[in-house]
This record gives C-alpha cells, structure tokens and sequence, in this order.
C-alpha cells in the first residue's frame, strides 16, 4: 500500500493506494460519516477489487485528515472527493476505467460527482436511503441522488439496515447482504456482490473502446 496526499482547496485529503500487477480498471472508494477508510465493507470491496485485476484508491476526506468527527458541508465533500479523484488520474490510475463509489456518505459523494469525474459505474455500500427520523420531523430521502445517476450502479445493503433500502433501478442492481448498517455481519457476502459486478462493469467498458 502506498499514501499519497493531495492538496485540495479544502486542506490535504490523502489516498490509500492498493495498486494491482496488470490493472484492468480503477476503483476510488470513500469513507462514511463517523468512519475512515479501514471500515470493514471497505476492506472486503478492496479484497473483492483486487482479485478481478483492478486497482484501488481508498480516500480519506480533508475533515478526517484534520483531525476533526463531523463530516464538511456536502459541496465542500464533491470538492475535495473530484480533486482528489482527478490528481489520481492524472497519474496513478492513469486513462484505467474507472469506477467510483464509498460506503455510506461516500456513496452520496460519489453518486453526486459521477459525471463530473468520468467513471463508467457507481458502487454504493450500505447507501443511506433515509436517515432516521428526530424530533418528529418527517424524514428526507436521498433516493434522488442514486435516481440521477445514470451509470451502471450497485447498491450493497443491509437487509436490517435502519436507513431502509433502495429499490432496483433502470441502470441499478440492489444486492441485500446479512447484516445492519455497517455491513459487518458477512464481509464474504459483500465481496461475492461486489467482485463479479466490478469484473463485468470493467469488461464491458473494454469491449465498448
């Protein structure tokens, strides 16, 4: 594994690189809210990545660099995430299909960019379709922000997540794994989800150049 820190108008983001021998594609993954870049989903879509020839990229936002627990206002998190994305393909990843995606909040962060950052799919682990509800206030679902993305999506869910799950879409598989929130209960369940995906994605971006 190799560091890389990258300056964004924001403050240092930093990236985690896992590359692969002969890479077929790029995965660039971000962390959710309270976590970081170790988070256990994360590590088995690295796993599952790496075995399908492709390199990845985990990123850790500019607030956890700086030491600070509540995540940035979410248009300061697309800036950090599309800096940080095109500085690694400036050179690291290079012109490799890329695909992007996180776990929780950085699965909104990366719904919300896809076009901006050129990938050719979107991996959502653990997506947080409605946050639960306080005060008696009605909730507000995110299902917009996964409804605009027009790539090929997987969603990796939680069949007891509190957030709910989102519904298959046009472009969107939904995959429900044992297991809330923190998609902990079953890491080999979201590996076999995430790995033949990635490896078709990746396989139909070849044959389309």
């Amino acid at each position: 594994m190799t560091t890389l820190e990258i300056e964004t108008l924001h403050g240092p983001a930093r990236a985690y690189l896992h590359p692969s021998e002969e890479p077929r594609g790029a995965l660039v993954l971000g962390h959710g809210a309270a976590g970081g870049v170790e988070a256990p989903d994360l590590v088995a879509a690295t796993r599952a990545a790496r075995s399908e020839g492709v390199s990845v990229a985990l990123v850790e936002q500019a607030y956890r660099v700086a030491g600070r627990r509540s995540p940035a206002r979410a248009n300061q998190l697309d800036a950090v995430w599309t800096t940080a994305v095109g500085r690694l393909r400036e050179d690291e990843l290079g012109d490799l299909p890329l695909i992007v995606g996180g776990r929780s909040l950085g699965a909104r962060v990366a719904c919300r960019t896809a076009e901006t950052t050129g990938a050719i799919a979107v991996l959502c682990l653990a997506f947080p379709l409605e946050p639960p509800r306080r005060g008696g206030k009605p909730s507000q679902s995110r299902l917009p922000e996964l409804d605009a993305v027009s790539l090929p999506t997987l969603v990796v869910q939680g069949e007891r997540d509190s957030f709910g799950i989102p519904p298959p879409g046009p472009s969107r598989e939904v995959v429900k794994v044992p297991g809330d929130h923190g998609l902990k209960a079953d890491l080999d369940a979201v590996a076999a989800a995430v790995q033949p995906w990635l490896a078709r994605v990746v396989a139909e971006s070849a044959a389309a150049r």
